[in-house]
Parts: structure tokens; C-alpha cells; sequence
């Protein structure tokens, strides 16, 4: 299917590895020129430079941290006015309530609320001006289906998610969608990362939680960044204009809800 978006610019945040790199390579496949971020310098490089080889798209990148204000600026500066905007961001580490004072609360706001909502701020504008635009959140299944261990995540995102639900609603008089896209569990570094912590606190090898965890998702698998970067790809084309304000599962329907 022609996406209908090719010779578009995209904004991709964290996008050197695992589910933000998979949207990068979907949107390029399908002709969008592509603006990368990340924090580390080697893999971002590594995967601008495949994302180029292989595809007609312009790619730009650059090393910054986009939880950060200064972050986000220099990530501007290479593309003010794009047409396209995926946010992401690390989640917050898990832990129990116990543990998180104030300061790891607000963190997690910084990380996972309140820098997707100033993207969103600083280039909805010219998206409205020129009468189209998307924005693709990544946020979490957590925000349907809150996880114990990650409530950081689930309080940061649950946040972001309220703001989008108002916001999509006022800007798509002017041909400019939002709509958050939620990843299960993904063969990514995060899971991988997940994993291990809770192999140590179980008494588990990785391989025993991965196992266990497939066994509880009824697709009986990890989901994979190339297909989640296909339905983010999708939610970004000319044909999702009538999507607005939605929250997008992709977890391999590990979320049981009828609505």
C-alpha cells in the first residue's frame, strides 16, 4: 500500500534502537525523510546510516536527549516544521511503591509527560498551519492495563495519555491527528533489560521470565520493532486521517478489553 506521505519530514525520537528505530525504518521505507535522535552516539550513527543505505529517504540525526529541554532544541534545530512527529522515551525503572519519593515522580513526568507535550507544542502550530499533520505517541499497554512494578510508567504516561485524549480533539479540525501507540512486550533492549532485573529478583534465569511471559501473551510471542514501526508507519500515512485521539494496543493481546 502506498502511505501516501513520501518526500514528508519526520521527527522520530529515540530512534537508534528497538521500537523507536522500527518506526524510523517504516516511515523511511515508505519514502519520509527522517530526523533520529538518541542519547548514544555509536548506535544512532549505525542506524542512520543503514536506514540511508537502504532507503530513498533524507536521514539526519543527531545526539540528544529529548527528556531534556536543551534536548529538544538541538533535535528542532535540524527539523523545526516537520510534518511527521513520533515521541519516545526510555520508561522509568521499575520498582514497588514503596521505593519512589517525589523526585522519581517528577522524572518520570519530565521523561514520559511532559517532553512529548512540549514536542507536540513547539510543532503542532506549523502543522496546523499548513493544514496536515501527524503525531504518534509510544507510549505503554501499562495505561490500559496498569503494571505493578512500573508505576512510574504507568502515573507518567496515564498523564500524557489525558492531555492527548483533549488535544487530538482540537486540532483535528485542521487536518492534524494524535494518537498513542501502545507496545506489549517487544523483543527490544527495555525487555531484555526487564527481564534480567526480574530474574534476579525471582530466582530465574532471563530465559526462564522470557518463556513465562511469552507463555502469558496469547500470541505466545515477543512483538517485533518492524512490525510495530509498520502500524506506527499506518497511523502517520494519508489513509489515517478519520484516527483521532486513540489509543492503539499492539501486545499481542496480552490487554483482554471488549471497548
Amino acid at each position: 500500500m502506498d502511505l501516501g506521505i513520501s518526500g514528508k519530514w519526520a521527527i522520530v525520537c529515540a530512534s537508534s534502537k528497538g521500537l523507536g528505530r522500527g518506526c524510523a525504518e517504516a516511515l523511511a521505507d515508505a519514502g519520509v525523510n527522517i530526523v533520529m535522535c538518541a542519547r548514544g552516539a555509536e548506535a544512532l550513527e549505525t542506524a542512520a546510516a543503514a536506514i540511508s543505505s537502504s532507503t530513498i529517504a533524507e536521514v539526519r540525526h543527531i545526539v540528544a536527549d529529548v527528556t531534556t529541554e536543551e534536548g529538544r532544541s538541538r533535535l528542532l534545530s535540524l527539523c523545526g516544521q516537520p510534518d511527521i512527529l513520533v515521541t519516545n522515551a526510555g520508561g522509568p525503572p521499575p520498582g514497588l511503591w514503596s521505593d519512589w519519593n517525589r523526585e522519581d515522580f517528577i522524572a518520570a513526568l519530565d521523561a514520559n509527560m511532559l517532553a512529548p507535550i512540549d514536542l507536540m507544542k513547539r510543532t503542532l502550530p506549523g502543522m496546523i498551519e499548513r493544514g496536515w499533520g501527524r503525531v504518534v505517541n509510544i507510549t505503554s499497554m501499562s495505561v490500559r492495563s496498569p503494571i505493578g512494578v512500573l508505576g512510574l510508567s504507568n502515573s507518567a504516561r496515564s498523564g500524557l495519555t489525558g492531555y492527548v485524549a483533549g488535544t487530538a480533539r482540537q486540532v483535528a479540525p485542521f487536518g492534524v491527528t494524535i494518537n498513542n501507540l501502545l507496545p506489549g512486550i517487544h523483543d527490544t533492549d527495555r525487555a531484555t533489560s526487564l527481564d534480567a532485573q526480574a530474574a534476579v529478583s525471582e530466582g530465574k534465569t532471563p530465559a526462564e521470565i522470557r518463556s513465562n511471559r511469552e507463555a502469558g501473551v496469547p500470541a505466545k510471542r515477543y512483538g517485533t520493532a518492524a512490525e510495530f514501526g509498520a502500524v506506527c508507519a499506518f497511523l502517520c500515512s494519508a489513509h489515517a486521517g478519520y484516527i483521532v485521539g486513540q489509543n492503539l494496543l499492539h501486545d499481542g493481546g496480552s490487554v483482554n478489553l471488549t471497548t
